[in-house]
């Protein structure tokens, strides 16, 4: 037997054909027409209003800042209970962070506890100039009602929605309720180009971020420049691979369905529970998570070396990041939410390329874990 990956790359053989015709065009990095096809398709499928194909989400998240205007003392919202990425990339503009924490429903951000911050921050004078809400392990925050909130304070939305790709809220794409949003297209995610994310929303916006992601060359035949630019085009290659699997994601999201609807019936004796998808949206099932029960002797870190054990990988949630060392100090609302996740929250592997003898061995895996616990 194999080991089994938390989420691996999942290929469906169309990705080699398009490939191969991206090669044998000649069309091999940055541009072509593969990156444009890709940046269309992603606009059908989500129905954002533009699309700029980038090396990587955390440099859609980059640009998002540089675009929205946010700077050097500013102060950038971000949720607290995420993969560090959307916080990196507020020190990157040097702007200050202060970290949000989590409601019960989806695990995203709490927008009681944030429209509760904003009034505080109108009234003193010192609102921030941005707020980046991540759709968490592929399910939608509360988006309607942070959207909501954000606008009535005239703060600009940005959503990261890198692991939530074709999820839902509300009948509405993961991805497309703040002015600007982020899809990542890692290696682990639902789809992947290898390595590569895409920046979506506000055409103008985006228009100005297309500029800077081509290292802010100016029109002209010799190299002039104006601004700092960057080098964050995805290559030709990677959105050819990409469009591929952005065909085939309805099918890799019916089968995440399928997986975590296989771990709930064949976990549900044991003293734990299932991250909860809330009934006002539609998760894209990126990965499945539990959470241990207090009875559970075993942290989530000791499930893992034992699970790591029968070649099964599984990780402890995300750590909040105002528990991050790097973070020391940065202020926090709430908190608590987060860290009871994290102390107790477990993935489980999710590939859309499992199989149903696959989950039944992570379930066989896991009750012998809690076993030994």
């Amino acid at each position: 037997m194999g080991r089994l990956y938390l989420s691996p790359p999942d290929m469906s053989g169309s990705e080699r054909e398009r490939l191969v015709a991206a090669f044998d065009s000649n069309w091999i990095t940055t541009l072509g027409a593969e990156v444009d096809g890709f940046e269309a398709d992603v606009v059908e499928f989500t129905g954002a209003p533009a699309a700029l194909a980038l090396s990587s989400g955390t440099a859609a998240l980059h640009l998002a800042l540089v675009v929205a205007g946010v700077r050097t003392g500013d102060e950038v919202w971000v949720s607290s209970l995420t993969f560090a990425a959307p916080a990196f990339a507020v020190t990157y503009v040097g702007a200050s962070l202060r970290f949000v924490d989590s409601e019960t429903e989806t695990w995203n951000m709490d927008p009681d506890l944030l429209a509760d911050a904003l009034e505080r921050a109108a009234a003193e004078g010192r609102l921030p100039a941005a707020v980046i809400v991540v759709d968490l392990y592929g399910q939608a925050a509360q988006l309607d009602r942070i959207a909501e909130v954000c606008a009535r304070y005239g703060v600009t939305m940005i959503e990261d929605a890198a692991e939530a790709l074709g999820a839902t809220w509300s009948g509405r794409h993961a991805g497309t309720w703040g002015r600007l949003g982020v899809y990542s297209f890692n290696g682990n995610k639902i789809i992947t180009t290898g390595g590569g994310g895409m920046l979506v929303g506000d055409p103008e916006l985006l228009e100005r971020a297309r500029h800077l992601s081509q290292q802010a060359r100016e029109p002209v035949l010799h190299y002039e420049h104006r601004s700092v630019g960057f080098n964050y085009r995805m290559p030709n290659l990677s959105a050819a691979i990409g469009r591929g699997q952005l065909a085939d994601l309805p099918a890799k999201i019916a089968r995440r369905h399928e997986i975590n609807a296989g771990y709930r019936a064949g976990l549900a004796d044991l003293p734990l529970e299932c991250m909860p998808w809330d009934d006002r949206g539609v998760p894209n099932g990126w990965l499945t998570l539990v959470v241990l029960g207090d009875e559970v002797d075993l942290d989530p870190h000791r499930c893992c070396v034992l699970l790591d054990e029968h070649d099964v990988e599984a990780r402890p949630a995300w750590k909040p990041m105002h528990l991050q060392p790097v973070f020391e100090g940065v202020p926090t609302e709430g908190g608590a939410v987060a860290e009871a996740i994290f102390d107790r929250g477990l993935c489980l592997p999710s590939g859309s390329a499992m199989t149903d003898g696959d989950v039944d061995r992570v379930v066989a895996a896991l009750r012998l874990a809690l076993s030994q616990g």
